[in-house]
């Protein structure tokens, strides 16, 4: 099986969700919008802890269907500004969208905080009445103590539209507008910050150094106002979660929307504390291969590659080729579902001016192939991340049975697919390659790879951690920075000098703008997909019904019960440390290679 390499690199369509952005169909779905938002407000009437099971099914369909058109709206928007982030239409039709739906989200507000008041016993006849829409109902009712009044909530609501939304979207129009220049062989480059960034993988560490340096300088020009969008996004998140709502801490919000306890949560980042020797034991050893000047490795060479005479570059059709063939050997369903992506044009891998930067996939609609983003240069580690963004499309296509409402997964497990997706891919270059130089370049990609999926983001959390107390404590931008510096000297210990300009990379960051403690899912996710990769290593095709149940619950159930089903218990210490346990196995390879 094989593209041949005729998929070209496209700008996506977005003509599964509305042919134009002047389509008639636009103003059919506000008015739909409308028309679902009177037929729920008419039930408020009928709305008492006896209603009939009958009539609380009914008003499930109904806010299905009225959460179709509102991600069908929401996120037609949201797509054509990640094109072109300066583009005004664009930007002005997100901005009208999210005030529409807010205000008709606003009016069956009462619904939810109807379901949020009723006690355990109504809630539980209730809830067998829900249909796959059940999980969704049962994990709202986990805010059901942090729920202020219906004129409370709709003035967040609002308030949230103008104020927090609005701050990270000019955090996105102000990175995203950023240029960046770098000179190689003699000639000065004008780069966008994605192509900026492949040379921090360049095999010359002046070139390393010299990306670093260019990319901190112009974030660095902008640090006051981007770091003030931050405090103020911070202080946003307490004022709301902490002051009005009474929950505990300000990670305990990301907690309770993923169904994780804190317990769980505090376990999976005090191991990454603990197991942080592996990857800095692996750093040490890079510096010896590089032959470091002072046998340490700076930060600046984090990412360097072994080979330095290598410049490789994959073509866009073979990239494709190894990812499909790859996933193609674990299952040809999960490799069809992946070429839906590229065959429906849903994939922007373009690489232009004043498009978002980065990659993601976005699963809108069940039934619907989702949105696939990446800036492919060539590097060859970028095939990984395609790999990985259709990992992600594949679980939403995995999921599609169920309801808007439960089709999305639960954060920690939402880097199941795409994870395992990157370990297929590598397994199969390792598999097909005999060459031991070859052998051993993959293995640093890999580990690379786990260092930066892992290690790296669980550290962005307990930096997260302390900069929201220090802003609730009054801190300023230098004081975050300095935190910052001193985060990475923890996380590196003594195996790598980390230079001042470092203190700037937690702006460029834009997880932490956007989705607070969102990263502790990534690292959640690797160590998860380490483990069943692990598994399926063990088992081999006795294994794979296991992976393709867990991608097919989406978010139906509760990362733990889903969790469960293949025996993982994850608030044991011991199943992250296993997950080290893997990463550490690919260092001991790679050290016999290197012999």
């Amino acid at each position: 099986m094989t593209t041949n390499g005729h998929y070209p690199q496209t700008r996506w369509t977005l003509e599964a969700l509305f042919s134009a952005s002047d389509s008639p169909l636009i103003e059919q779905a506000v008015q739909a919008i409308e028309e679902k938002a009177e037929a729920i407000e008419a039930l408020r009437s009928k709305l008492s802890p006896d209603i009939s099971g009958e009539d609380f099914a009914a008003a499930i369909r109904l806010i299905e269907q009225f959460n179709e058109l509102m991600s069908r709206l929401g996120s037609y928007g949201q797509l054509w500004f990640t094109e072109d982030t300066q583009n005004q239409d664009a930007l002005a039709m997100m901005g009208r969208m999210e005030q529409l739906l807010t205000e008709a989200g606003n009016r069956i507000l009462f619904f939810r905080l109807w379901w949020r008041s009723l006690d355990d016993t109504a809630a539980q006849r209730l809830l067998d009445y829900a249909g796959d829409a059940r999980y969704s109902f049962e994990q709202d009712r986990l805010f059901k103590d942090y729920t202020l009044s219906e004129a409370e909530e709709k003035i967040i609501n609002i308030k949230d539209v103008n104020g927090i939304s609005a701050l990270t979207t000019l955090y996105d129009m102000i990175t995203n507008k950023f240029t960046f220049n770098i000179t190689v062989d003699g000639e000065t480059k004008e780069l966008t910050r994605g192509e900026l960034m492949t040379y921090v993988r360049d095999p010359n560490p002046d070139l390393r150094q010299a990306a670093y340096e260019e990319l901190y300088r112009v974030y660095g020009q902008e640090a006051g106002v981007l770091s003030q969008i931050y405090i103020h996004t911070v202080r946003d998140w307490a004022s709301e979660n902490i002051k009005l709502r009474g929950i505990e801490s300000p990670i305990s919000v990301r907690n309770l929307v993923n169904d994780i306890p804190d317990s769980v949560v505090d376990t999976l980042l005090d191991v990454c504390a603990e197991q942080s020797s592996i990857f800095q034991r692996y750093f040490k050893l890079k510096a010896g291969w590089l032959n470091s000047p002072n046998g340490k490795l700076r930060r600046y060479d984090l990412y360097a590659p072994l080979n330095q005479s290598s410049g490789k570059k994959i073509a866009y059709g073979d990239a494709v080729d190894l990812v499909l063939e790859s996933l193609n050997s674990f299952s040809p369903l999960v490799a069809d579902q992946a070429r839906r992506v590229f065959d429906d044009n849903h994939i922007d891998s373009e690489v232009r001016p004043r498009k978002r930067g980065g990659a993601f996939c976005a699963g809108i609609l069940p039934g619907i192939t989702p949105w696939v983003l990446v800036n492919y240069t060539g590097e060859p580690r970028e095939v990984a991340t395609l790999a990985h963004e259709l990992g992600h499309a594949i679980h939403a296509m995995m999921a599609a049975d169920h309801s808007i409402l439960t089709f999305h997964s639960a954060l920690p497990l939402a880097e199941t697919a795409s994870v395992f997706s990157e370990m297929l891919l590598t397994d199969r270059l390792l598999a097909q390659e005999t060459d031991p130089e070859v052998r051993r370049d993959l293995l640093v990609e890999a580990i690379d790879d786990a260092y930066a999926t892992v290690l790296r983001q669980a550290y962005f959390v307990m930096f997260e951690r302390d900069a929201h107390r220090m802003i609730a404590e009054g801190s300023t931008t230098d004081q975050l920075n300095a935190l910052y510096l001193s985060n990475l000297k923890q996380q590196f210990g003594d195996a790598l000098d980390v230079s001042e300009d470092f203190r700037y990379e937690w702006i460029v960051i834009p997880h932490i703008y956007h989705t607070p403690f969102y990263c502790y899912a990534y690292s959640f996710g690797q160590l998860l997909s380490l483990s069943l990769y692990q598994q399926y290593k063990n088992q081999g095709d006795a294994f794979k019904p296991a992976l393709l149940k867990i991608l097919a619950y989406g978010g139906s159930a509760s990362p733990n019960h889903i969790l469960s089903e293949v025996g993982i218990d994850m608030a044991d210490p011991d199943f992250w440390r296993g997950g080290f346990k893997f990463v550490e196995g690919m260092i001991n390879d790679l050290e016999k290679i290197h012999a």
